[in-house]
C-alpha cells in the first residue's frame, strides 16, 4: 500500500512539479559552497568549513539511503551490507589520494606512510596505476560493481530472500571488514587511509577544493533522485515492484526476476561506491570502521525512518539521522546509541510509511 500511495503521489505531482522540486533543492544547497568561498571567515554569510563538510557527509549518506530504498523499498530486498560498497568507493578514492601525496608524506617516500612503516619495499601488484584520476574512477565504479554482479548472481540464482539474504549480506561486509583490517593486505590496517594533500593538483583543504565536492555531491544527489524517479515509473520499476509484492505470480506471467534483481543490485552498489568517493576526500578519511555491519543496519534506519519505497522519504531520513548524530555525539555521546534504537522502533511501531508519510497525512487533513 505503501508503494500505491508513493506512485499516485509522483504521479499527482508530475514530472514538472519534480523537476522543479529538485532545480530548487539543487540552488538552495549551491549557497552553501557560495558563502565559503564568496565570503571571508567572520562575514555574518559566510559559511564554515566544518558546516560545508558536515553538509556534505550527510549529502552522501543521503545518496546511500537512496541507493539502498532501490533494492529495499522498491524491490523488497533488505540489504545490511551496503556499508561494504560505500566503503569500496571510498578505498578506490582513498588510494588515488594517498598517491597523490607523494614526497610529501612523513617519510618522504613515494610509497605511502602506512607502507614505508611497515617495511613494504613497493607498491603491490593492485596499487599499480593508483596515482591516475581515471583509474580511480574504474576501480569505484568496477569493484563494487563485480562484487555486487558475483554475489548477487549466486545469491538471485538459488532464489535466497528474506532473512537469509539479509544475513548473507551482512556476513559479506563483515568479512570484507576483518579483510581490510589486516596490515598485509595492503589497505592500511585499521587506521586506514588520511593525511590527504591534493586531489587533481588541487589542495584539498582548499576553500575552492572544498566547495567543488560539495557541488559534486548536490550534483550526484539530484540525478541520482531524478535517475530513480524515471526508473521506478518505467516498465522496470513496475516490475521491481513485482517482484517485491508478489514475485511468485510475477513468475507465472512469463517473467525472469534474477535479471531484473541483479540489475538494480548492481546499480544501488555502483550508486553507493560513488557516494562513497565523494565521501572521503571531503571528511579526510576512510578505514575498516566503515564496512561495519552497525553502519550497514544504521542505513536501513535512515530508510525506515523516512519512509521506504519513497525516494524523497530515505534522504529526509538520513538528514534527520546524521544530524541528530552530530548533536548527540557531542553533547550526549553516550545516549546516542540508545536514542538511534529508539528512533528504530518508534519508526517501525508508530511510523509504518515513514516522516514522510506522517507529513503527507497531516498535509491531508
Amino acid at each position: 500500500m505503501s508503494q500505491l500511495y508513493s506512485l499516485k503521489l509522483a504521479a499527482a505531482a508530475g514530472p514538472r512539479a519534480t523537476t522543479l522540486g529538485l532545480g530548487l533543492l539543487l540552488g538552495l544547497l549551491m549557497l552553501l559552497p557560495l558563502g565559503h568561498v564568496a565570503f571571508a571567515e567572520g562575514h555574518a554569510l559566510h559559511v564554515s568549513a566544518y558546516t560545508l563538510t558536515l553538509t556534505g557527509k550527510i549529502l552522501c549518506y543521503a545518496i546511500v539511503a537512496l541507493a539502498m530504498d532501490l533494492v529495499w523499498g522498491y524491490t523488497g530486498l533488505l540489504s545490511l551490507g551496503h556499508g561494504l560498497f560505500f566503503a569500496l568507493g571510498g578505498y578506490g578514492m582513498g588510494m588515488y589520494l594517498m598517491r597523490q601525496i607523494g614526497r610529501d608524506g612523513n617519510y618522504q617516500s613515494e610509497l605511502p606512510d602506512f607502507m614505508v612503516f611497515l617495511d613494504w619495499k613497493e607498491l603491490p601488484w593492485f596499487w599499480q596505476g593508483s596515482e591516475h584520476f581515471a583509474w580511480a574512477l574504474l576501480v569505484i565504479v568496477l569493484v563494487p560493481g563485480l562484487l555486487a554482479l558475483v554475489f548477487g548472481w549466486l545469491a538471485f540464482r538459488s532464489r535466497i530472500k528474506g532473512v537469509y539474504f539479509s544475513i548473507m549480506t551482512q556476513a559479506l561486509t563483515f568479512a570484507a571488514m576483518l579483510l581490510f583490517f589486516r596490515n598485509e593486505t595492503g589497505f592500511g590496517g585499521n587506521n586506514g587511509f588520511t593525511d590527504f594533500k591534493r586531489i587533481l593538483g588541487f589542495g584539498i583543504a582548499e576553500p575552492a577544493t572544498r566547495a567543488v565536492l560539495f557541488a559534486a555531491t548536490v550534483l550526484l544527489l539530484a540525478l541520482a533522485l531524478w535517475g530513480a524517479f524515471w526508473l521506478v515509473h518505467s516498465k522496470f520499476g513496475r516490475i521491481l515492484t513485482a517482484i517485491r509484492d508478489a514475485e511468485s505470480r510475477l513468475m507465472f506471467c512469463g517473467y525472469n526476476p534474477l535479471y531484473y534483481k541483479l540489475a538494480i543490485w548492481v546499480l544501488s552498489a555502483v550508486l553507493c561506491a560513488l557516494a562513497g568517493a565523494l565521501y572521503v576526500p571531503q571528511v579526510g578519511i576512510i578505514n575498516p570502521s566503515e564496512m561495519s555491519p552497525g553502519n550497514s543496519i544504521e542505513i536501513a534506519i535512515w530508510v525506515a525512518l523516512g519512509g521506504r519505497g519513497t525516494l524523497i522519504g530515505p534522504v529526509l531520513g538520513a538528514a534527520i539521522v546524521n544530524g541528530a548524530k552530530s548533536w548527540f555525539t557531542v553533547a550526549f555521546p553516550e545516549y546516542w546509541l540508545f536514542f538511534l534504537g529508539f528512533l528504530f522502533i518508534a519508526a517501525t511501531l508508530l511510523l509504518p510509511n515513514g516522516v514522510l508519510g506522517l507529513l503527507r497525512k497531516k498535509g491531508d487533513r
